[in-house]
């Protein structure tokens, strides 16, 4: 078998904890996960054992011993801790940097570091709400699907960073039918789950309780899973949240379809502060993340715990394993990403984007 491609990993915000941690998962990871970093060597913390490649092929032979660096010249150094809005631009262009390696087969997958949106629009003009929501855009994707992933959990948000007043008026019964097909083909192609369990939660509580709690279990949740169980999906719901997370509720399915953020993301961040992953499907390519942000108040402290960086990469190397080359085929390499700054879709939070 060929040598699997490395992973690229974003520096994500210079002045956050990203290049700590990077180092540190390097460290952790050996040559276990073929991988190079993206960003500025200035940025990388003092003493770090590094090497310049010219290319992503180069990155196998510089591990374990030190960290792949694939220079990316950004317009001034970083301070930890302290915000430097002359690198923003830098940022943006690593993440579109990244998606052209991974579109071309030069790179197996995207790992990407925090980033820190509002220093991103101020700086950059940058006004997509997320990493989630650029990658799609530079992929030419329209709907992508948010997943928070561990050994001991994954869930979905059908409705993601928005009010929870909100959530009753976005829940539509074809667009929770598009995220649940997306999830499916996710495991089976990303996973190796050939016949995926798909648990859905109801909206309110009690699943609803026949109507007395709220009318939207029934009227848009319902319909949706027994269409796709008659087609053949194993499905169940919509079910009384309050009792899908224990254990023995989740050894009965493969991934939990929330209906709003904190009721998907409260569970597997209580069962798995660490070792939670940002997975995104639906793109042509593997994407993960760590499930946290750029933790200004503890950078260039040296006490960043690099743990779900390091579930992060190793998860987008078997991600990545499992589906091989197919995810290209059919797919265009997207151009040099021109006016990807200029998108009127306003900011978004920092952590899980």
């Amino acid at each position: 078998m060929a040598e699997m491609r490395p992973v690229a990993l974003t520096c994500g915000e210079p002045a956050g904890v990203g290049p700590e941690i990077a180092v540190k998962a390097r460290a952790i990871l050996g040559d276990s996960v073929p991988l190079f970093w993206l960003g500025d060597p200035r940025h990388l913390p003092d003493g770090t054992r590094y090497q310049v490649i010219a290319s992503p092929a180069e990155a196998t032979a510089v591990l374990p011993a030190a960290l792949p660096v694939l220079p990316h010249p950004f317009a001034a150094p970083a301070t930890p801790g302290k915000v430097t809005y002359a690198n923003a631009r830098g940022v943006v262009e690593v993440i579109a940097r990244a998606v052209d390696y991974v579109m071309k087969g030069q790179a197996s997958a995207i790992c990407t570091a925090p980033i820190a949106k509002k220093v991103l629009k101020d700086g950059a003009g940058f006004s997509h709400p997320g990493h989630t929501e650029f990658l799609a855009y530079l992929a030419r994707v329209e709907t992508v699907v948010m997943m928070l992933a561990s050994p001991l959990l994954r869930v979905v948000p059908a409705t993601i960073h928005i009010p929870l007043a909100e959530v009753p008026r976005a829940l539509t019964a074809a667009g929770l039918e598009e995220i649940i097909r997306i999830t499916a083909a996710g495991l089976t192609r990303d996973f190796g789950i050939a016949h995926p369990r798909i648990a859905v939660a109801g909206l309110n509580p009690h699943a609803g309780e026949g109507g007395a709690m709220g009318q939207e279990d029934a009227r848009i949740i319902a319909p949706v899973i027994e269409k796709l169980a008659a087609e053949g999906m194993a499905i169940r719901g919509p079910l009384p949240a309050d009792t899908m997370f224990h254990p023995r509720a989740r050894a009965a399915y493969d991934v939990a379809v929330c209906m709003y953020h904190d009721q998907a993301l409260i569970p597997i961040k209580t069962i798995d502060f660490d070792g939670g992953v940002n997975v995104t499907l639906g793109l042509p390519f593997v994407r993960t993340s760590p499930d946290h942000g750029t933790a200004f108040d503890i950078a260039g402290k040296g006490i960043a715990e690099p743990g779900s960086l390091v579930a992060a990469l190793r998860l987008a190397h078997e991600m990545a394993a499992a589906r091989g080359d197919v995810s290209r085929r059919g797919f265009h390499t997207p151009g040099p990403p021109v006016g990807y700054l200029d998108q009127d879709e306003g900011a978004g939070s920092d952590g899980d984007d």
